[in-house]
């Protein structure tokens, strides 16, 4: 397989769990909010600064289908983190010192060995 179709695999994969299965995740507690519920802990909670955000709530404002809005801000959360990881990888990609050109294999070799 080749690196360029490994990445759409990839891609595909990732938009298909956040778009679609996504939404099909339980809505029930996890193990650590069961606890702080149970302690009373979550009696100090506190809304979140960006809970009123277009993307908050996991989900979309203005799209008032909850299908659609939970698998819309699942596709764009993979974009997002995509273009920033990308984005990053490049910035510190393995570069060329400045003024020294990449040795050359001699003619007629593969340059492995």
């Amino acid at each position: 397989m080749t690196t360029k179709r490994f990445f759409a695999a990839f891609l595909l994969v990732s938009l298909v769990l956040a778009g679609i299965v996504s939404y099909y995740a339980s809505g029930s507690p996890d193990g650590l909010e069961k606890v702080a519920e149970e302690e009373g802990i979550s009696a100090e909670e506190k809304d979140h600064a960006l809970g009123d955000s277009p993307l908050g709530d996991y989900g979309v404002k203005g799209v008032d289908n909850e299908w659609v809005s939970a698998g819309l801000s699942g596709v764009i959360g993979v974009g997002a983190v995509l273009l920033v990881g990308g984005g990053l990888f490049w910035a510190v990609r393995r570069r060329e010192p400045a003024g020294e050109p990449r040795e050359k294999a001699p003619a007629g070799t593969s340059g492995q060995g």
